[in-house]
């Protein structure tokens, strides 16, 4: 084994070299060091330590995503791309589509939520203080379905559902913690 006292870096990191002893030469190199009294023998196995070989880097995989015709963003420009955030969001249902009257129930909330999710995620990136979802005041299905996902949130710091000047009980705030 061979250990250099500085790390080279033109040359390679490890080699690898076989020697195959042929018996009457291990034979005689054994009596050989009885006869002179040595502890052991040695074989030269190469003059010069190799140089190291380029290998250019495997790409990436953003490089190869990127070769196939996606868009890379670096992530501290990504805000750039993304649509505006929203500090208030209105999630009544005829506020976001009009053809709502075909829809039932599930695919309300569906949408609401959907919605809902869009605009935070957004306010998140955006590192807004503070989001109002209006939810309305009606049976609270659509709060409650709100407030538990805010509550698996690791960006809200808190959220409160209280009296509004401009909205009522039907909006709640929301507190992110950057």
């Amino acid at each position: 084994m061979i250990f250099f006292s500085k790390k080279d870096k033109s040359k390679e990191e490890h080699y690898e070299s076989v020697v195959k002893l042929k018996p009457k030469q291990l034979f005689s190199k054994i009596a050989e060091i009885r006869q002179k009294n040595q502890a052991s023998f040695s074989f030269k196995l190469f003059e010069h330590y190799p140089e190291r070989k380029y290998t250019p880097p495997p790409p990436s995989p953003l490089e190869k995503l990127s070769e196939k015709g996606f868009r890379i963003y670096n992530a501290k420009e990504a805000r750039k791309h993304l649509p505006p955030a929203q500090s208030v969001v209105d999630l009544h249902i005829e506020k976001l589509t009009d053809d709502y009257t075909r829809m039932n129930n599930y695919e309300k909330l569906s949408l609401q939520m959907k919605t809902f999710e869009n605009y935070y995620d957004l306010a998140v990136a955006h590192h807004l203080p503070n989001l109002i979802i209006i939810h309305g005041v009606g049976s609270g299905k659509l709060r409650d379905e709100v407030h538990d996902a805010l509550r698996l949130k690791k960006e809200v710091s808190y959220f409160v559902n209280q009296y509004h000047p401009a909205y009522g009980y039907g909006a709640t705030e929301i507190f992110f913690n950057h």
